[in-house]
Parts: structure tokens; sequence; C-alpha cells
């Protein structure tokens, strides 16, 4: 595997990590959007998450946005959106498949996937939310000015795999993940959504591998949402053929 990074803006302190799979034929790509309030992204759901997708065949990319001292919403989108653009700048020689390229994001993250996914010029042919935040309840703990990105959808909106837990305090089903997939529903798009019953916010992959740096934090039920996942990929978007 061969594992690059280069700079989107250095305006705003954004990079693309690249993590490539020699491979003879071109594969589906993910690109991650970690969470951590625009603290420093944290290992859990950044590049764990992206070589757990390597191992099912994806060309895998993380997306620093800027957070800290630089951290900005709007920053941060236009990040997510210059990252796209270089991938398909160059998908030919990142062996990735444009037609089954996709996003996945972690608690704010999440709602800079979504956002990005509801762009009318998206390159997003599905996306994945974890615990997400949707509404802009979290902005004065985050230190950003966002949005309800539940507003954001339309029947373009690509398939979306949404999962989070009953026990999460900090975004709380009704407030959150309920507001997305009812939009999603009133326009018809593609969706799966699963609360599970145990686990927490902030656990990533839940299983041992991200808890060793995770504050020992797992759980094996939450953690069906990645074989889950894989699963509707295969079928919404064909990426295992």
């Amino acid at each position: 595997m061969d594992i690059k990074n280069i700079s989107l803006d250095s305006t705003n302190h954004s990079s693309l990590t690249i993590y490539q799979s020699s491979t003879n034929v071109d594969l589906p790509g993910i690109v991650v959007i970690g969470g951590g309030s625009y603290q420093k992204l944290q290992e859990r759901d950044t590049e764990r998450v992206a070589l757990q997708f390597a191992t099912q065949a994806f060309q895998s990319f993380v997306v620093n946005y800027p957070t800290e001292e630089y951290k900005n919403y709007e920053d941060a989108k236009k990040a997510i959106e210059q990252a796209f653009s270089y991938i398909a700048e160059h998908a030919s020689q990142l062996q990735v498949n444009l037609n089954k390229l996709g996003i996945i994001g972690f608690s704010a993250g999440g709602q800079l996937a979504a956002a990005y996914s509801n762009q009318t010029n998206t390159l997003a042919k599905f996306t994945m939310l974890g615990y997400p935040v949707i509404k802009p309840t979290l902005d004065e703990k985050m230190g950003v000015k966002s949005e309800d990105v539940s507003q954001l959808v339309t029947q373009e909106t690509p398939p979306t795999f949404i999962w989070g837990a009953v026990n999460d305090q900090l975004t709380p089903y009704l407030e959150h993940i309920h507001g997305y997939v009812e939009a999603l529903a009133q326009n018809n798009v593609a969706f799966e959504v699963h609360e599970f019953g145990t686990g927490d916010h902030g656990i990533s992959l839940a299983n041992k591998w991200t808890s060793v740096v995770n504050g020992d934090r797992s759980d094996q039920h939450m953690s069906r949402w990645f074989p889950l996942g894989i699963e509707w990929l295969q079928k919404v978007v064909g990426t295992n053929k």
C-alpha cells in the first residue's frame, strides 16, 4: 500500500491522506471525514477506518480539514470539495472507480459529509453517516457556525447509510438522525438506518482495533454497522463487482 499526504489548501491548513492499494483494476473509493468537535482529528475514525475499508478492496482517502485554531465549518466543506476534485482529476493514477466513490463521516464529520453529499455538484455516489451531527445544536460547543443539513436533502441526494446508538447523549436520535432520515424518506432517497440498543457516541468501528486508541471503548453489537454497511454497499452501489 502506498500512503501519502498532499496539500489541499495551504491557507486553511487542509490536506488529503491517500491510502492506495496496488491493483490491476479500478476500485471503489471511500473518502473519510473524521469527527472530534473540530479539535485534533481522531485516529479512531480516520486512519483506522480508511485501512478497514482498504481490507474490503477500496481505495481510501482521509480529509484533514482545518481544526483547532483554524477551525471553520465553511472551510472544512471547501476542503472536502477540493479533496473530491483532486481524486476525480487523478482517478486513473489513483486507480479509483468514480462511479463507486462515496463519503463516510463521523459525528461532526458526519455533518460535513452530509453537507457535501447534498451539494448540486457532489461526486459522492453514496453516503455513510456515523452518529452524525445534523442540526447546529452543538455549534457553541464546537466553536463553529454550521447548518441544519437535513434541510439540504433533495431527490438527488445519494443513497445513504446511517447508524447511531440509543445511548448517545451528544447527538440524540430524535434531535439528529431522525430528522435526516425523515428528509430522506420524504425525498424518496434510498437509505438504511440502524439505531443500536448498545454502544455510544464516538466509538468508530466499535471493535478492539479502534478501542486501543479510544480509551478501551468498544461494543460488539454496535460494531456490526461495518459488515452491514459493506453488505448495503454491495447492493446499492455494486461495490463487489
